[in-house]
């Protein structure tokens, strides 16, 4: 797959009383964008409803580089940074750019599989094991290495 990229205008209500972008709102475009990259694979939002089946984070960094102001383009990409052989787990690298190209802010996202019904972590349908391994990979990318509990009995 080539790059998925989405572009987005900066709203009144992503502006913080300093005048640019808030904070939260740069992952509010990132999350976007992952929801936006998976229905454009063919997993909408009624899919992962009616599949009992969804995508859940574990930990979100970002990273702010430059500040976006209301009106202006947010690009956002997203690369593969991570990926566990089962498909299980899986790390995305989502870069928000200005109009001019400029990197504003990354937004590292680390997550999983969660079936709806038992509240547990699963693996995906196999069509999204291959869309996932289809993305672009970013720089950082390394295969994931899941370590898994014994259960106690």
């Amino acid at each position: 797959m080539s790059a998925f990229e989405r572009t987005y205008t900066a709203r009144w209500a992503d502006m913080d009383p300093n005048g640019h972008m808030r904070h939260s709102a740069y992952t509010d475009y990132a999350a976007q964008h992952r929801i936006e990259l998976l229905a454009a694979g063919g997993f909408t939002l009624g899919y992962f409803a009616k599949a009992g089946l969804g995508p859940i984070l574990f930990r979100e960094d970002t990273r702010f580089l430059k500040e976006f102001h209301i009106n202006e383009i947010v690009r956002v990409t997203g690369e593969l940074a991570g990926l566990s052989p089962d498909g299980a787990r899986w790390n995305i690298v989502h870069t928000l750019y200005k109009p001019d190209g400029r990197v504003a802010a990354t937004v590292s996202v680390e997550g999983a599989w969660l079936d709806l019904r038992t509240r547990k972590l699963t693996t995906p349908p196999s069509e999204i094991m291959d869309l996932m391994g289809q993305l672009p990979h970013h720089e950082s990318y390394q295969e994931l290495v899941v370590k898994v509990k014994a259960e106690q009995g």
